[in-house]
């Protein structure tokens, strides 16, 4: 008999720099929904700088590291950088089929601001629905429903969507606005320590001396 896969969801993005956003969501998914695990699986600095055109990227390594450091004190996540591995950014769907091969059964976490670019933006998103699970993290109070029912392609696929509702406040607290207090962080250590996991906040320290 196989060994059995573990439950895990699958936590993909820049994690430029990881928040407490990031790192609430993931505790409060993982709690109401039973998973064993999450998985971060941060994207590669090119794709951040290039095809998502961000201004700033920390490097491979540093974000590596600080999902490491954060990890370390929250046995609930799991880290892998086999995006990393790649030459270029790995598209979803196939990262997943190699993580189930390295024993994940995962699903899927998406936030509802990317429904309606599913069917242009995804490659491979109906391999996803057929795979694997899909979760919708319901963003700025979105009308998941109405998007649902007024597209045909995504109405056809309707009941393959779990849909949740953080209960946590996560709206204002983003990489970008780290990213923007880093301009001048001396002034802002106190606001950036209260929107970052402190492994975080101490490494992001460690970079800027």
């Amino acid at each position: 008999r196989g060994k059995s896969l573990m439950k895990a969801l699958f936590f993909g993005g820049a994690f430029n720099p990881m928040t407490n956003a990031h790192l609430h969501l993931a505790k409060e998914v993982k709690e109401t929904f039973g998973f064993e695990k999450v998985l971060f699986v941060f994207t590669k600095s090119k794709y951040i700088l290039g095809t998502e055109a961000k201004d700033f990227s920390f490097t491979e390594k540093e974000r590596y590291e600080m999902l490491l450091h954060v990890a370390s004190s929250h046995p609930f996540m799991a880290v892998s950088d086999i995006e990393i591995q790649e030459k270029d950014q790995p598209r979803t769907y196939l990262t997943m089929k190699k993580l189930k091969k390295e024993g994940y059964d995962l699903t899927l976490m998406i936030g509802s601001d990317w429904l309606k670019d599913l069917k242009t933006k995804w490659m491979y998103i109906d391999e996803i629905l057929d795979e694997f699970s899909l979760l919708i993290i319901r963003r700025n109070h979105d009308d998941i429903e109405n998007i649902l029912d007024s597209d045909s392609y995504l109405k056809e696929r309707k009941e393959k969507f779990m849909i949740y509702d953080p209960k946590g406040n996560y709206q204002n607290i983003s990489s970008s606005e780290v990213r923007r207090l880093m301009k001048n962080f001396h002034e802002n250590e106190e606001k950036i320590k209260e929107l970052v996991p402190i492994e975080v906040f101490e490494d992001i320290r460690r970079i800027e001396r």
